[in-house]
């Protein structure tokens, strides 16, 4: 009945047993069967079907509510009943925001990983909303993520630092003798970003309309290409939680954002699910604040 429920939410939140299907990976004919088959197992009605668009019957929306409940327990029974089983084998999935380059996140998994040497350190990085997807689907355990939305009680929401945000350009460029430079003073100037082809669209809205840079956008698909990029003349890179270093190497500079006059600042935060709050979590989260 787990799987036919998960087929039945789909349903209800795609509002099509098309989409359903799709995400499911299974046929609509198979979706729809296993809606019946759930229903004539329940004995009721969830859906009124109208040729090729539903409703939900009080019974089914009653259902829909308390199944949600229900599966999320499911989920988290199963991923505890695992933790116990491999107790001999923890793990702690810690992710940070691609192309920070503050230390304080290398800092704490060092002294984390001393502490605590039992304990498998998984690392990954990604984009803030690759970050969240990971934090979401239960990939990541506590993710350093900047900012970008409205807290949610479904996270612990750890605020860590408030950052002035800088940018790398190469030395050769006229500008690198500038200890800050306007974002006015950009708009013709390629601003590179470390992102893959599916956030594009996400991060050049973040970076044109909360930042304030105007110009042309073009992308890498990592940290290492970018700072290529930025050194052959192709454009200047913004830096995660980045420190006021004029001189990165012999060929960059990082120089301090500014706005209207004032520094451009970014919250960083430790974020990590409230129904994930285990002892490891919260141990390398008190590691990872200390650094800061």
């Amino acid at each position: 009945m787990m799987k036919q429920m998960k087929y039945f939410q789909a349903v209800v939140r795609c509002k099509s047993f098309t989409k359903a299907a799709e995400e499911c990976f299974i046929s609509q004919s198979a979706i729809s069967q296993q809606i019946r088959a759930l229903e004539n197992e329940l004995g009721v009605k969830l859906l009124i079907r109208r040729n090729r668009s539903f409703s939900l019957t009080p019974a089914g929306e009653y259902f829909y509510q308390k199944s949600l409940v229900l599966i999320s327990d499911y989920e988290r029974i199963c991923r505890e009943t695992v933790r116990v089983a491999k107790k001999d084998q923890a793990k702690l999935h810690v992710g940070c925001i691609r192309g920070y380059c503050g230390g304080e996140f290398e800092l704490a998994v060092a002294d984390f990983a001393e502490k605590y040497p039992e304990v498998s350190v998984e690392i990954m990085s990604g984009n803030h909303e690759e970050l969240y997807d990971a934090l979401r689907g239960g990939h990541a355990d506590l993710i350093l993520n900047d900012q970008r939305r409205a807290f949610s009680d479904e996270y612990v929401n750890c605020v860590l630092a408030a950052k002035e945000c800088y940018v790398e350009i190469a030395a050769r460029n006229p500008l690198s003798d500038r200890s800050c430079i306007e974002t006015e003073e950009l708009k013709n100037t390629p601003c590179i970003l470390v992102a893959s082809p599916e956030q594009w669209e996400t991060e050049k809205t973040f970076y044109r309309e909360i930042l304030g840079i105007r110009g042309e956008f073009v992308y890498a698909p990592n940290l290492e290409e970018a700072r290529l990029m930025v050194i052959g003349g192709r454009g200047f890179m913004p830096v995660e939680g980045g420190e006021n270093h004029t001189e990165i190497g012999k060929n960059l500079r990082r120089i301090l954002l500014h706005r209207n006059g004032k520094p451009v600042c970014r919250n960083y935060c430790a974020f990590w699910r409230t129904d994930n709050s285990g002892y490891y979590v919260e141990s390398f989260a008190e590691i990872l604040k200390a650094q800061f």
